[in-house]
């Protein structure tokens, strides 16, 4: 790997902060589910009313899946998303007494969670290392060339080899920030991408 990417991450987002409004490890869960094939600028803004009724299982459940769906509405797929909701929340509060389990494989089991939210919540809730792949992580890992984009899957497994250990929370939240503000899908231009352009020279 090129050093120069870990330090221009660092020099332009030193403290990436998590981009999902949440209060606990529950809510933080909750908003990570609701941001699939959503911006994360929406999901706050929705989550703001939702997590105003409760931030525990029991409050979603006493909420109900059809106030639930008004509520998460403006995201789409939300009939699916206010369904695991509800299941999700009934199990955290059957199997786990209210609690968000710390283990990647419970969380993995957990109604409408799949391995990049649970590696989110590991990451992310409960600080314990993970390197969540997203679709600006995965197109940004290609064209730096530090895997060959042929699934999430090996570009997680690429990025793990790539960077520490104790580096991988810090260096997928600065990869998201990155590619927002300078490594757009379309639209990139080399001489405003500072790691781009240091790769090209």
């Amino acid at each position: 790997m090129n050093p120069l990417i870990p330090l221009i991450l660092d020099k332009l987002f030193p403290d990436p902060p998590v981009p999902l409004n949440h209060s606990n490890p529950f809510t933080l869960l909750i908003a990570v589910l609701l941001s699939a094939q959503c911006t994360d600028i929406k999901v706050n803004q929705v989550t703001d009313k939702l997590f105003s009724f409760g931030n525990h299982p029991q409050d979603f459940i006493e909420l109900g899946q059809e106030t639930i769906e008004e509520i998460i509405k403006p995201l789409g797929l939300y009939k699916t998303k206010a369904r695991h909701i509800i299941k999700l929340c009934q199990q955290l509060t059957e199997k786990y007494v209210g609690k968000v389990p710390e283990e990647l494989e419970e969380l993995e089991k957990l109604p409408g969670v799949g391995h990049k939210t649970a590696s989110c919540v590991m990451s992310q809730a409960f600080q314990k290392p993970a390197f969540p792949v997203d679709t600006h992580i995965h197109r940004l890992a290609l064209r730096w060339g530090l895997s060959n984009g042929k699934s999430v899957e090996q570009t997680e497994k690429d990025l793990k080899k790539a960077f520490r250990k104790n580096e991988w929370n810090r260096r997928h939240l600065q990869i998201i920030f990155y590619a927002r503000a300078y490594c757009p899908a379309r639209g990139h231009k080399i001489e405003k991408c500072p790691i781009c352009k240091a790769l090209s020279i």
